[in-house]
């Protein structure tokens, strides 16, 4: 009875809006199936190399661009490629830009536009953010539809964006992968989509775990490389046979 209980009640996952990767290896391995709308994700570099930066960048782009509405995008400095959010799925006329002088304005902006309840995201890019920030913006966030997005960048190359605690429902470490051939070519001749190392750090009610995926496609969407795609039919079909 206390376990039913518990999965009725819990933190309430299944009854909040979610916004699914529609990737099984990520979805599937969701505690909420999905990115909860109604809360604030934690996203760092893995390192603080600019292409593992401009993948974490992009990550949270191709949340951005799955979500409904407007986007309001808030940074301390001049450094967003547009066209590289576009080709990410991120059309311009959704995008609204704010810029802060600090990290603590960053934050006042994350707040305000996730209480205003018209925006599909928010999206913040912080050095530092302690835990009672998180915990304002979390608060912030539930209740309404509009997911929060809040990039860790490297302050040091020693230090982990993310050592400090957070209230964040999920934390996030992105970096580049080296891209695969298409198929039928050789590496020097075509190379496929580029690729991401996808770490989920910490998840609150499920278990972290890490993952190769294809860079967002011009719809914001996430892929399994084709030789993990195939490996995995491949699986499939000889325990279908081992069951028969």
């Amino acid at each position: 009875m206390r376990e039913s209980l518990r999965a009725i009640e819990g933190d309430g996952l299944k009854r909040r809006p979610v916004l699914p990767f529609g990737v099984g290896a990520l979805d599937g391995r969701l505690a909420s199936t999905g990115l909860r709308l109604d809360s604030l994700h934690e996203i760092a570099a893995t390192t603080p190399d600019a292409s593992d930066d401009a993948a974490a960048t992009l990550f949270m782009a191709g949340i951005a661009a799955r979500a409904w509405g407007p986007v309001l995008w808030v940074v301390r400095r001049r450094d967003l490629f547009a066209p590289g959010l576009y080709q990410a799925g991120l059309a311009p006329e959704r995008l609204l830009y704010a810029e802060a002088a600090d990290d603590a304005e960053l934050l006042a902006l994350m707040e305000e536009g996730l209480r205003h309840r018209g925006l599909g995201a928010v999206v913040g890019e912080v050095q530092r953010a302690a835990m009672a920030n998180t915990r304002r913006l979390q608060l912030a966030a539930e209740g309404g539809r509009t997911i929060a997005l809040l990039q860790k960048r490297h302050a040091r190359e020693d230090r982990n964006p993310l050592a400090v605690p957070s209230a964040a429902v999920t934390r996030w470490r992105i970096g580049s992968a080296p891209s695969v051939p298409l198929p039928g070519h050789l590496a020097e001749d075509a190379l496929g989509r580029a690729c991401w190392h996808v770490s989920l750090v910490r998840q609150r009610g499920g278990e972290p775990f890490e993952t190769i995926l294809e860079a967002c496609d011009e719809t914001g969407r996430l892929a399994l490389p084709a030789r993990l795609a195939n490996r995995k039919i491949a699986s499939g079909g000889a325990d279908q046979r081992q069951a028969a």
